[in-house]
């Protein structure tokens, strides 16, 4: 008889772990869709089309930055109980609390730019619906976002599973009609100093670390993870801790394969083209076409509009935690979401019917460059207090945990600022 049969006191404590696990799963989901946005997908694209998989490694270099600033998150509100917008109102200077928020809100209305337009985009390929009305559309998922808070975290973070599964399963599908060379694949991952010796390919991979990493990301996970119970003891907490830890490790590894996926899959379709295919809506037009079938540039769309859809959510989400943490306003949701979406809508309606529907993927660029501008405000403080062992006290992170941490900021620090000044 095995071991396991003479212990049921023992299975049935492992049924409760996973139990207690599974009531941690769920902000990880929220967190991984800024990670996986339209921002994401030039990057990608141009990255496949023009260099084949060989940056491949970066991606996954960004995916473990991104485990780890999203581990200090889960650590900091299991020490102290605050979210890093409250932490730093406590621990800075008003002064410089105030610029941080505005850093921060900068940084939203950039994301959600950069998401409007990924979902009008999408609606355009799908239904041919013209940008302009697209971008109205799009914005008025705001009613959808109002209804889901009313009902709890729980349902938005069901809904946002469901759209993140979407994106994977539309990524997968498109993978399988690809079939993408595996041994070269393979190689990819393999780190090498050619990116160093070509410009064009260090230009696109330190777009691809800088725009990877949210800076609203921190602030939104470092507050939706202390909806759960952490309970009272030490033990309890770093149990929580390292539960919380899991659930977003698991999350960013779902949003790393569709983050490699949209590599593979530009390398498999486009590579060896005259020119890197960096248009999301070439892209589409190209698929049918490169691979064979007729719902491939459809697939495409959908898992674009599920992206961006996703990503407003959770961007809205942030906008309203960085204006409670920093100024410690408890105003109404529907406020801050109101407001967030009509700062991203204005410019781009103004893009799309001043400068033409040709521009709108240079301010989707833009998006992303003004997000990379804003990204060491949050990456520091986080880094810092999570090492200060006076504030984190029991909890304060190992050394090498904090070593990692500052290494992981200055590299995605130094890439946005070198991505922005060549830009």
């Amino acid at each position: 008889m095995r071991t396991a049969e003479l212990n049921p006191a023992r299975n049935a404590s492992r049924w409760g772990a996973f139990r207690r696990f599974l009531g941690f799963v769920g902000p990880g989901f929220l967190v991984s869709v800024g990670y996986m946005d339209p921002g994401n997908w030039a990057t990608d694209l141009a990255g496949g089309s023009g260099f084949g998989y060989a940056l491949l490694w970066v991606i996954l270099l960004s995916n473990l930055m991104a485990i780890l600033f999203q581990h200090l998150c889960v650590r900091l509100n299991v020490a102290t109980g605050l979210d890093l917008a409250e932490a730093c109102r406590e621990r800075y200077s008003p002064g410089v609390s105030k610029f941080l928020w505005v850093s921060a809100q900068i940084g939203i209305v950039a994301c959600d730019l950069a998401e409007l337009l990924g979902s009008a985009i999408a609606l355009q390929i799908l239904f041919d619906i013209p940008l302009f009305f697209g971008a109205i559309i799009t914005a008025l998922d705001v009613l959808l976002l109002l209804a889901l808070t009313r009902l709890g975290y729980r349902w938005m973070e069901a809904l946002v599973a469901v759209l993140v599964l979407t994106v994977a399963a539309c990524i997968g599908v498109e993978l399988l009609l690809a079939k993408p060379a595996i041994a070269e694949l393979v190689k990819g991952f393999v780190p090498t100093t050619t990116v160093l010796t070509r410009p064009g390919m260090l230009f696109v991979a330190l777009g691809i670390i800088g725009a990877t990493v949210m800076p609203h990301n921190l602030y939104l996970h470092s507050s939706i993870v202390g909806s759960r119970d952490f309970g009272q003891t030490e033990a309890s907490r770093r149990e929580a801790m390292r539960f919380a830890t899991w659930d977003s490790t698991l999350a960013l590894c779902l949003a790393f394969f569709v983050n490699a996926g949209l590599l593979v899959l530009s390398a498999a379709a486009f590579h060896g083209r005259p020119d890197a295919v960096t248009d999301i809506r070439e892209a589409h037009r190209l698929l049918d076409g490169v691979l064979g079938v007729t719902f491939a540039g459809t697939l495409f769309a959908l898992a674009l509009l599920a992206s961006g859809q996703n990503a407003t959510i959770t961007g809205t989400m942030a906008g309203q935690i960085v204006l409670e943490g920093f100024l410690k306003i408890k105003s109404a949701g529907w406020i801050v979401r109101l407001s967030t979406r009509l700062a991203a809508l204005v410019p781009a309606l103004w893009v799309i019917g001043q400068a033409e529907e040709g521009r709108v993927e240079s301010l989707l660029l833009w998006s992303q460059v003004i997000l990379s501008l804003q990204l060491g405000f949050a990456c520091w403080p986080l880094v810092r207090m999570t090492g200060d062992a006076e504030l984190m006290g029991a909890f304060v992170a190992p050394r090498w945990i904090s070593v990692l941490g500052w290494l992981a900021t200055g590299l995605v620090v130094g890439s946005s600022l070198w991505f922005v000044l060549n830009i």
